[in-house]
Parts: C-alpha cells; structure tokens; sequence
C-alpha cells in the first residue's frame, strides 16, 4: 500500500514538472483538495454535534430504562435524525444518492424502547451517530489541519527566530525546532504535508462520507421489499398502459383508415359499374374514392406518429418540443437543457406529456400563456409544464392527466399536478433515463 502511493506520489511529481498543462494540473489538484477541505469540516462540524450528543443521549437512555426519563427519548431521537439529515444534505450536495428512509424529519419519531427496536431506521442513525462523532470528527479535523500546518511549516524559516520559545515547533507542535537547521527542516515538512494533502484529501473525505453512505440510507431489507412492491406495481402499469394503447390503435384503424378503405372499395366497384354508362358520372366517383384515400392515408401517419412521432428521430427532443409550442393555441415558452440523447421510450414519454398537457391548455384551462421546461439532471429527466389558467386540473375529470400518469409510470417515474381552482396549474414530471 505504501509503495502504491509512493508511485502516485512520484508520477504526480514527474506529472508536474512537464512544462505544459502545469498550472492548470496544479490548480485542478488543489481545487479538489481545497473542495474536500470545505466538504470535511463541515462533516467535523456535523460530527462534533453528534459528538456531544452521544453522553446526553446516553443519559436519557439511562433514566428512561430506569423510568425516570421516558419524555426523553422522542426530543433526544428528534434531535439524532435532524443531525442526520444535516448529513445526508452533505452527502447529496456530494453526488452521492441517499433516499431518507423517513416520511418528515418528525413523523413517527420512537417514544419507547420498543419502537426503537422495531424500527431499523432509528438503529442505524444512531450507529452512523457514535461512529461519525469519533471517526468523523478526526478525520475532519486532519483535513483543516493539513493546509494550515502546509503555510506554518513552509513558512516557518522567516520567522522562528522571532516567536517564543514554547512556538517554535514544527508539525502541528510534534517536533520541536529549535534552530536555523531545524528551522528549514520545516520548510520540507510543509512540503511533504502540502504533497499529501493533494494526494490524499478527497481519500480522507471519502472515508469520512462511507459511515453516512452505509448507515443512513433505508435499512437494505426494507428497501428491498418497497422495490419489489413498487416494480409489482410498474409492471401492472405497464401492461395497463400496453392494453390502453392497443385499443386506441385498433380503435383509430378500425374507426378511421378501415371505414375509409371500405369507402374506397364501394366508390371503386361503383364507378366500374358507371364507365360504360356514364363516364363523367366515373370519373366523378373516382375523384370522391382518391379524396377518401388521402384522407385514410392522413389518418395512418397520424396512428404512426402517435406510436413514435418522426420528429423525435429526425429533430431529436428538443425540435419535437419546439415543434409542439410553436403550435400550441396558447403562448407558450419552452426552455431545454438535455445533453446527448435519452432513451427512445423516454423522449417519446416526455413528448406525449408536453403534448397531451399542452392540449389540456388549449382545450380547458383559458390560460393566456404557459411555460415548457425539460432538464436532465443526472440520470434523471424532469418535465415541467405550467400555465396561468383557471387551474382545478382533475385526473377524473377527463383532462388526460390519468393518461400521462399511465405513460410515466410505466417507466417507474412519478407525476406530481399542483393546480388550485383559480390557478395556476404545474405539472411535474420525472422520468428515469439511464446513464
């Protein structure tokens, strides 16, 4: 292992003294470091709040097993889990995804010892509470420590001669310098502090993130089962939303095209039975059969863009949308931040959103103008349409928000719908897209 971060050490160093790209390397490495360092002591400031609160809440433990102190345990657990979620704030600021097991930072909040050890949840955040109270806090605090002895060490040299006796120490105070020779002894010391704090601070901070990342995330096994209740429930979505569009197909190809063909076949067999007698009367008849034709062939692209518009192939997301507001009856604004390409099953859910909700706009909402907004932000793709209507939007009502709920949960995604009665109306959507 030291020999492995001996080689990193060395091919930073030789990395470093190649003369291009060498101030931007730098900078990127001590942007990192400096990053981690901020991230760090605010994790020690986390872990000295849980380093306090072990003793207390060992005490109220204490008198509530004696019968004394029972009122305790639900201000002292409250307390635990606001610590907790100060932690798991820091840890998404971090890029790390880490689900709150609770339904609100107060609900459902232990008030015996038996509702503690029913819950798994309260168990682990005390776990994660003794373990980053101790370990947490030293890692932190190694991290601040790490620049500051770098400027004391380097530093040092100028003016040791000047400060008192009891402060001429180098390392943190571990070692005494004395003299002009241990004097520059410290300025390699800072050196060699400065090197591993490059090295090494985003290792440091990433062992003070793993007690959080392990501890204060669902409990594994009841996660698990809300992941095989919620993919139950996908699923069932899925082939509901499977047979829903099925039958609109096969209502629009028997309803639509199928009536227009057997149109055509009519006009067909009567303008054959005309050419003998009355040609103008034929030609007429084939004139209304080629009209109906058209017609049933309109008919068919508008089936086939329904399954999978072409626009979304030829123009991708953001033209297919561009497309939708420009025609919108409505004014309507469209903002797109989406990098690359997302699935096909996902840009045609988001566009059948923005579409179907659009109509809504137009049809029922008397609005005078409505927004589109579509972001991608990690794995995750958010559709956001919004207008300045009458509101009172209802899933049961008719208005289609129960066909765009179909739609999204197929894909395992969620919709949420704000829309007071006097307005305005928002529909949020998020759409799982893969990386």
């Amino acid at each position: 292992m030291v020999r492995e971060r001996l080689r990193q050490a060395k091919a930073w160093l030789d990395e470093q003294l190649r003369p291009e790209g060498e101030a931007a390397d730098l900078q990127a490495l001590l942007l990192a470091s400096l990053r981690a360092t901020g991230y760090g002591v605010v994790g020690a400031g986390f872990a000295f709040l849980a380093l306090y609160t072990i003793p207390l809440l060992l005490l109220s433990l204490v008198l509530a097993f004696l019968g004394i102190g029972r009122f305790l345990i639900r201000p002292m657990l409250r307390w635990v889990r606001t610590i907790a979620g100060l932690e798991r704030g820091r840890l998404r600021r971090l890029g790390h995804e880490v689900e709150n097991p609770y339904l609100g930072p107060y609900v459902d909040v232990p008030r015996t010892f038996k509702e503690i050890k029913a819950d798994p949840s309260v168990r682990r955040d005390l776990v994660w509470l003794v373990v980053h109270g101790t370990w947490g806090l030293v890692l932190g605090a190694l991290l601040l420590q790490m620049p500051f002895t770098t400027i004391h060490d380097i530093t040092y040299p100028l003016w040791w001669y000047f400060a008192p006796q009891s402060e001429q120490q180098i390392l943190n105070g571990m070692v005494e310098a004395e003299t002009a020779t241990a004097a520059l002894l410290g300025c390699a010391t800072g050196v060699a502090v400065f090197a591993l704090w490059i090295l090494f601070g985003t290792r440091i901070l990433e062992l003070q993130t793993k007690p959080g990342l392990a501890f204060l995330g669902p409990d594994p096994e009841t996660d698990l089962s809300e992941k095989v209740a919620r993919l139950t429930a996908t699923r069932a979505a899925a082939l509901d939303a499977h047979a829903v569009e099925l039958r609109r197909i096969e209502r629009a190809l028997h309803d639509g095209a199928q009536n227009r063909i057997v149109g055509v076949n009519v006009l067909i067999g009567a303008a054959r039975r005309e050419i003998g007698r009355d040609p103008d009367r034929a030609d007429q008849i084939l004139e209304r059969a080629q009209d109906t034709v058209e017609g049933a062939l309109a008919e068919l692209r508008a089936v086939v863009r329904s399954i999978l518009p072409p626009v979304l192939e030829d123009r991708g997301l953001a033209g297919a949308l561009s497309a939708l507001a420009s025609d919108c009856a409505v004014p309507c604004t469209l903002e797109v931040a989406v990098e690359g390409r997302c699935p096909a099953s996902v840009e045609a859910t988001a566009y059948f959103v923005v579409a179907e909700s659009l109509t809504n706009v137009a049809k029922h909402s008397r609005a005078t103008s409505a927004s589109v907004e579509v972001r991608r932000k990690g794995n995750t793709l958010g559709v956001a349409v919004s207008d300045d209507g009458r509101g009172g939007a209802d899933a049961a009502g008719g208005s289609g928000l129960a066909g765009i709920a179909r739609r999204v949960e197929a894909l395992d995604g969620t919709v949420a719908v704000r829309s007071p009665v006097g307005g305005p109306t928002e529909i949020r959507v998020e759409l799982p897209c893969g990386s």
